[in-house]
């Protein structure tokens, strides 16, 4: 069975073909770690773990090598670190850890590697130590130190990725004007640190990095000058990616960096882009453990069933809605696996991923597996990363959003689909309750009872 994937680079569906197939090397961008994680990023981590998940399927465990990198070298991070008035490894180390906590409860498993920026300083001034040397950055100072800045027209095919004009580029980028720039489109690799900023000592004095080169860095370190596959979001193909193409086929003179691109789509909260001013923006954090989003918390289980309803590659509206359906759905599979010992998923279904990760389809073929093959159902939940085993469903009282006079409603309604033998219904009706806090009791007069689960 052949792997396809939609190639950013190309713009077209692809055949994928492994550099070396005893080895598929993969590079995603990681968290930069100041804040909490809101959802957009959840949907990159959850996207890209399952393509961890299939190559391992198609390929063997041994034999996929996933790189996703941590950023704790960036100016948001000493700004934020400064405002709380802690020192920057303190905030580092506990963005981190409470990283780590949220893509664990979203199913994602570890990578195999994760090299931190702050580890491969060296590998990045090797890099810009090549590109000076070939012409494609230079140096330059002002009254702050020396800077080092890469020189976009050396890259003849800048813009390659985004398929937009230098002009276009211009236009639309947030330009650092700086009078020791040559072009506004050249971007910085190296720049001074002050005393009170952290720095490594360089060839260009005390300093630290650009953004976009300790990506090149930690990629050729871990998967070489070229590799198979680099991801992330839609929005970091300007200027990040772009930026990174260009370092590094510039530093070792490669035709390409990786061979296939993959991004995923942007999202929505309930309809509107998500923004703090607005008051939509929601961590991954507050989804698990707090009320603020449907006024309640979330399985990550049903957080990652959601992004996944949705194809990768196309726009997500994020909804409250979409997460109760997707809770209701996890109810009906946990109960269709009882007992069950998982098996093989089944063509159809991983056809479905194989065809650039078509979860909506792969989704279609779990329902038709639920009553007959219900060990081929478990399967395939392994495979997408839900484990339902672990689901911690809401088991709390009557949910606070939720009136007794709407329970006595869906109690009725399926008081009636029993009466009329519509078991498909009643069971429906039943999952619904659940996730309401609501737990029901069948009498032997043909009525039902409930109460608030305890």
């Amino acid at each position: 069975m052949s792997l396809r994937l939609y190639n950013t680079l190309t713009r077209r569906k692809e055949v994928f073909q492994p550099i070396d197939p005893g080895l598929v090397r993969v590079y995603a961008c990681g968290p930069t770690v100041y804040d909490h994680l809101h959802i957009g990023n959840g949907r990159m981590l959850i996207v890209f773990d399952l393509l961890f998940r299939v190559l391992r399927h198609i390929y063997g465990a041994d034999h996929v090598r996933y790189v996703r990198n941590i950023t704790d070298v960036d100016d948001k991070i000493n700004a934020r670190a400064a405002e709380r008035g802690v020192d920057i490894r303190v905030l580092t180390g506990e963005m981190t850890a409470i990283f780590h906590e949220d893509a664990a409860a979203i199913g994602c498993l570890p990578p195999t590697v994760e090299p931190r920026a702050t580890d491969n300083i060296n590998e990045m001034i090797a890099i810009i130590e090549r590109l000076i040397a070939n012409g494609a950055a230079y140096v330059a100072a002002d009254e702050s130190g020396v800077h080092v800045l890469f020189d976009v027209p050396a890259m003849p095919e800048y813009g390659q990725l985004s398929k937009r004009p230098l002009d276009d580029m211009i236009a639309g980028a947030r330009v650092e004007v700086a009078p020791y720039k040559r072009g506004p489109m050249d971007f910085v690799l190296w720049k001074p640190s002050a005393p009170n900023e952290p720095g490594w000592p360089s060839p260009w004095g005390r300093g630290r990095p650009g953004w976009h080169i300790e990506c090149s860095a930690m990629s050729w370190k871990y998967l070489g000058e070229t590799f198979d596959i680099h991801g992330g979001g839609l929005d970091l193909v300007f200027p990040h990616h772009e930026n990174e193409i260009a370092q590094t086929r510039c530093a070792f003179g490669h035709e390409v960096m990786a061979n296939y691109w993959m991004h995923n789509g942007h999202l929505q909260v309930e309809g509107e882009k998500m923004s703090k001013s607005l008051g939509n923006f929601v961590t991954i954090h507050e989804l698990l453990y707090s009320d603020k989003f449907g006024g309640r918390s979330w399985p990550g289980e049903a957080l990652r069933l959601a992004m996944l309803g949705t194809h990768y590659r196309k726009p997500i509206d994020f909804t409250a809605k979409g997460l109760e359906e997707a809770e209701r759905t996890l109810l009906e599979w946990r109960r269709a696996i009882e007992g069950a010992e998982p098996e093989a998923p089944g063509e159809g279904f991983v056809e479905a991923l194989a065809d650039d990760l078509n979860t909506p389809r792969a989704i279609s073929e779990l329902h038709t597996l639920k009553a007959k093959r219900p060990g081929a159902l478990l399967g395939g939940l392994e495979l997408l990363g839900i484990d339902l085993k672990a689901l911690a469903l809401d088991t709390g009282a009557l949910r606070s959003d939720v009136r007794e006079d709407e329970v006595e409603a869906l109690v009725v309604a399926r008081e009636a689909a029993r009466r009329n033998r519509n078991w498909a219904e009643s069971d429906r009706l039943r999952d619904e309750l659940e996730t309401m806090g609501v737990a029901l009791k069948d009498n032997k007069d043909g009525t039902t009872s409930w109460e608030p689960k305890p």
